[in-house]
């Protein structure tokens, strides 16, 4: 019998204090050769939770400032011990993103480790209402730097929480209460915020439990960054089961296939874009990958060659293709890949995203909110307990976000798809804009408004375009204006955007062309680029 009771994850961290208390001495957490016990964990996460309250009574968001250290892992329990939700912040990306984020957030405290403090100063330099700073030292002590008007990080008050007591017992959610919350990519160029809610992932992680075998015994592979969703599965689903989290170092992502041979990992949840990169490479080589049980994709959408190849070199593991919005926590419909099965199941090539959970519904909506008729194509609409209630302080977009009809709300997730005879969603591309680039969401308009920031650009328009690995996207930046020049353009754009929302190539033209309507001919652009008619700048 599995140690585990679905009925009891009633808050995000439940499942972790469950193991806490059964398996104190089990490894929880394994970052290069130091490895951390769930006693230990829950110690530091106990320690910073009893900081951050003697800073504020009960904080409501608290920042989560690092890149895959301890204090990235533990500084997110500690954030839900005090009882507030935790805002994951990434130290790699630019500091003008981190700050507008910060800012958005409306933090009560900022939590970061010794090696990311350049970072969290630059990002509070500036900011007029800066939430109070603890700092995770290296012998796990939390020291507090001053903040405020006035008094940059570390100017003011400085001084040390290390002796706050560490909390007896973490403060209980309501199932309402944001769990965390996260920044998507958004049109306007300001990322939207998703607060997901305790109840909304208790939902997700019952379904889960239940769904996967997960045991103390299983080692859990950690690819995305905490601001990506789908980490929250790799955290949680992992501690929940008492089991080994193994996050991913640099150098392992460029050699997944040799980490998880080394790490003898058996639950293994990634973008499809490493199946798909490591199988045009020849890697998948037929049984490399003996320890794996599970092999879960998520993000983007899934080719079928790629699958059967991971399939494959998995021969013990169940492949699975999950899908679902942020907005829908985490993923919402599964397909079990069957080998002799799923290959006929495929549309152009790409595996169905499958059935909606237990207590999750899913529609075809044409734009009016009308069911689309027989196997017609429509915009995928959710509704069930994972689905959020509403983007963060931004009514409008919720509003525009969700169909009111007669049975309800149903979230509008801007993909397209379809039914399948067998009752399974086939995806069938975007409605808008919105596209993925390594498993991110990345709304076109969002990089288009940070390049008509930059100095001589008077017009920009992006494209999502196929890289040269099979399956997957990178973007392409066509500029106007006489005095941009290209390489201060893409410098200004990493001051503000992530790797990943970097255009790959950029594309002058005097002007942009006009389709009959009058509007920039995009299609014509993407093709422009695709064919090699519009040369890419050298760089």
């Amino acid at each position: 019998m599995r140690d585990r009771d679905p009925a009891s994850l009633r808050f995000l961290h439940a499942g972790f204090l469950r193991t806490v208390r059964r398996h104190p001495h089990r490894a929880a957490l394994a970052l290069g050769e130091r490895v951390w016990t769930y006693a230990e964990l829950d110690h530091l996460a106990r320690w910073w939770a009893g900081a951050l309250l003697a800073l504020h009574p009960r904080p409501r968001r608290v920042g989560v400032l690092g890149h895959r250290g301890v204090v990235t892992y533990a500084g997110f329990l500690a954030a839900l011990y005090a009882g507030a939700a935790a805002v994951p912040l990434n130290s790699t990306y630019p500091v003008r993103r981190n700050q507008d984020l910060v800012a958005r957030a409306d933090l009560d405290a900022l939590l970061t480790d010794e090696s990311s403090l350049p970072h969290a100063r630059g990002v509070l330099r500036d900011l007029p209402d800066a939430p109070p700073l603890v700092v995770a030292r290296s012998d796990g002590s939390p020291r507090a730097l001053g903040a405020g008007p006035g008094a940059g990080p570390g100017a003011g008050h400085g001084g040390t929480v290390a002796d706050a007591s560490p909390l007896r017992e973490p403060l209980p959610p309501d199932p309402g209460d944001t769990a965390y919350l996260l920044f998507t990519s958004g049109s306007t160029g300001h990322p939207k915020g998703v607060p997901i809610s305790h109840a909304n992932v208790s939902a997700f992680l019952r379904v889960n439990t239940e769904r996967y075998d997960f045991s103390p015994e299983d080692r859990f592979g950690n690819t995305f960054d905490l601001t990506f969703d789908l980490s929250v599965f790799d955290l949680f689903m992992a501690w929940g089961s008492g089991g080994l989290l193994l996050p991913l170092a640099g150098r392992d992502v460029h050699a997944p296939l040799r980490f998880v041979r080394d790490r003898r990992i058996t639950v293994w949840f990634s973008v499809p874009s490493v199946a798909v990169l490591q199988h045009n490479s020849g890697a998948l080589t037929p049984g490399s990958m003996p320890s794996l049980r599970w092999s879960l994709f998520c993000g983007e959408a899934l080719p079928a060659s790629a699958a059967a190849a991971w399939q494959a070199a998995a021969p013990g593991s169940v492949v699975e293709n999950l899908y679902g919005p942020t907005e829908a926590t985490i993923a919402c419909t599964v397909h079990r890949w069957h080998p002799r099965q799923s290959p006929a199941r495929c549309a152009n090539g790409i595996v169905p995203i499958g059935r909606p959970y237990p207590g999750m519904d899913a529609a075809l909506l044409a734009a009016d909110g009308s069911e689309v008729a027989g196997g017609g194509t429509g915009e995928i609409c959710l509704r069930g307990p994972q689905v959020f209630s509403g983007y963060w302080r931004a009514p409008e977009q919720t509003r525009a976000a969700f169909h009111g009809r007669g049975d309800g709300l149903w979230y509008r997730t801007g993909d397209l798809g379809r039914w399948a005879a067998d009752g399974s969603l086939l995806y069938a591309g975007r409605l808008d804009s919105q596209v993925k680039v390594l498993g991110h969401r990345v709304e076109l308009g969002d990089v288009e408004a940070h390049l008509r920031r930059q100095d001589g650009v008077e017009q920009a328009v992006v494209v999502a375009v196929p890289g040269e690995e099979g399956g997957t996207t990178v973007l392409a930046a066509v500029l106007c204006g006489r005095d941009a020049d290209v390489p201060a353009v893409e410098e200004g754009l990493r001051e503000g955007l992530p790797p990943y929302m970097i255009p790959l190539t950029f594309h002058l033209v005097d002007r942009l062309p006009l389709n009959a309507n009058g509007k920039v001919d995009r299609a014509g652009l993407r093709a422009r680029v695709m064919s090699g008619q519009l040369e890419p700048f050298p760089l």
